[in-house]
C-alpha cells in the first residue's frame, strides 16, 4: 500500500509539471493570434505566480486543516479548469481570468506533497518526486508543438487539459490508499505546529528563502523565455523545432533529478547543490557561446537544467533537518511563496530587459541568479551551524 501511495503522489507531481511549460512553448505563436508584444507573457505569467505564491502561503492552514488527499484533488481539479479555459480563449485579455485557477491549483499541493515527503521519506524519495514534476514539464511542450504542427495552440492545452483530467481520474480512485496515510497525518497534526512569523525569525531562515527566489527566478525565466531565445537568435528556425525546444530545460531538470535520486543519500543534499549549480553554470556558458548554430545553445539548456535539477528538492527535502520538523510546514510553504515571487516578478522583469536589449543578454540575466542562489545558500548554511542544533530543534 505505502508503494501504490508513492506511485500516486509521483503522478500528481506529473500533473504539476504539466501546466507550468505550456505558455513558454506556445507564446511566439499566441503572441502573434493575440497581436501583442513578446513581453506580455510576462503579465500572463506573474498572474500565474501571484495565485500560487497565495494558496503557497495559505498551505500551512490548510495541511493543518484539511487531509493531503483532499488537497491533491481539489488543487488538481482547479488546474484542468484554468488548462481548459486557456484552450477557449481568443483574447489576451481573457487569460487572466483562468490564470487564477491555473494558479491556485500548483501552491497548495506542492507545498502539501513536499512537506509530507520531506518528513518522511529520504533525500533520494525528493528528488525521484521532482524527476516526475519534470516528466510532466516536459510532455507538455511536445504537446503543444504537435498541436502546433496540427491543430492550433489552443489545442494543445485542451490536450494537455484531458491528460490532467486522466490523473484526476486515478487520483480520486486512489483515496483508499491514503489510509494508511491518514494516522500518521492525524499525529502530525495533534503536535503544535509554527505559524509563518515564527519560522521566518529561525536561523537561516532569511537567506535560504532568498536563495529559493533566486532559483526560481532563472529557472521560471528559462521555463518562458527559451523558445523566445531561439526564435529571437535564430528567426531561421522552424515554428515546432523552436516550440520544441522549450522542453530543454524541463528535461534537464528531470535528468538531473533522475541522477540525484541514486546519489542523493551518499553525496547529501548541499554537496548535491553545489555540484548542480557547476552544472548549470557550465549549461550558461554554452549557450553564451557566438555559434550561429543551435545545437551548443541547445545543450547548454539541458545541461543547465540538469544542474538545476537537484536544487529544488535539495532545499526542500532540507526544511525539517535545517529548521526542525515543528517549523517544517511554515518553512516550506514559506520557501515556496518567495519560489513563486521569484518565478512571477523575474521572467516579467527580463521580458523587458529583452525588449530593450534584446534577447541575447539571457544566459548573462541567469548567470546573475546562479551567483546569488550559491552564495546566500552558503551564508544560510554557516548562521545554521553557527546556531547549532538546539536553535532550530
Amino acid at each position: 500500500m505505502a508503494s501504490l501511495l508513492i506511485a500516486v503522489i509521483y503522478l500528481a507531481f506529473v500533473s504539476l509539471g504539466l501546466p507550468d511549460s505550456l505558455l513558454g512553448s506556445g507564446w511566439p505563436t499566441m503572441q502573434l493570434d493575440f497581436g501583442v508584444p513578446s513581453s506580455y507573457a510576462g503579465y500572463i505569467s506573474m498572474t500565474i505566480c501571484c495565485m500560487t505564491i497565495l494558496s503557497s502561503l495559505v498551505s500551512p492552514r490548510l495541511m493543518r486543516k484539511m487531509h493531503t488527499k483532499w488537497i491533491v484533488i481539489v488543487s488538481t481539479l482547479l488546474t484542468v479548469f484554468g488548462l481548459i479555459g486557456f484552450s477557449f480563449c481568443d483574447r489576451y485579455a481573457t487569460l487572466f481570468l483562468f490564470a487564477v485557477p491555473y494558479g491556485l491549483g500548483a501552491g497548495s499541493i506542492d507545498a502539501a506533497l513536499n512537506n509530507y515527503v520531506a518528513n518522511h521519506y529520504s533525500s533520494s524519495v525528493m528528488n525521484f518526486l521532482h524527476c516526475f514534476y519534470g516528466l510532466g514539464a516536459v510532455i507538455s511542450p511536445n504537446i503543444m508543438a504537435l498541436a502546433l504542427q496540427y491543430a492550433r495552440w489552443n489545442d494543445g492545452y485542451r490536450w494537455t487539459a484531458y491528460l490532467q483530467a486522466g490523473i484526476l481520474v486515478v487520483c480520486i480512485l486512489s483515496l483508499p490508499l491514503w489510509k494508511a496515510e491518514k494516522d500518521a497525518q492525524q499525529t502530525d497534526a495533534r503536535k503544535k505546529t509554527a505559524g509563518i512569523s515564527e519560522t521566518l525569525r529561525r536561523p537561516g531562515m532569511l537567506p535560504t528563502l532568498i536563495a529559493f527566489f533566486a532559483y526560481c527566478a532563472g529557472e521560471a525565466t528559462c521555463f518562458l523565455w527559451t523558445s523566445s531565445y531561439f526564435a529571437g537568435t535564430r528567426p531561421w528556425m522552424d515554428e515546432k523545432l523552436v516550440a520544441s525546444f522549450g522542453s530543454l530545460i524541463f528535461a534537464g531538470l528531470m535528468l538531473g533529478r533522475l541522477i540525484s535520486g541514486f546519489i542523493s543519500n551518499r553525496l547529501g543534499d548541499r554537496q548535491l547543490i553545489r555540484i548542480g549549480i557547476l552544472l548549470e553554470f557550465l549549461g550558461i556558458a554554452l549557450i553564451a557561446l557566438p555559434l550561429d548554430g543551435y545545437l551548443a545553445a541547445a545543450a547548454g539548456f539541458l545541461l543547465a537544467g540538469t544542474g538545476m535539477g537537484p536544487v529544488y528538492p535539495a532545499i526542500q527535502h532540507m526544511a525539517p533537518a535545517n529548521f526542525g520538523k515543528r517549523y517544517s510546514a511554515a518553512a516550506i510553504g514559506l520557501q515556496m511563496a518567495f519560489a513563486y515571487i521569484g518565478s512571477m516578478c523575474m521572467p516579467t522583469a527580463f521580458g523587458k530587459l529583452q525588449q530593450a536589449v534584446g534577447i541575447w543578454v539571457l544566459p548573462l540575466y541567469l548567470a546573475v541568479f546562479a551567483v546569488l542562489n550559491l552564495v546566500l545558500l552558503e551564508v544560510a548554511y554557516k548562521r545554521i551551524a553557527k546556531a547549532g542544533p538546539g536553535k532550530n530543534a
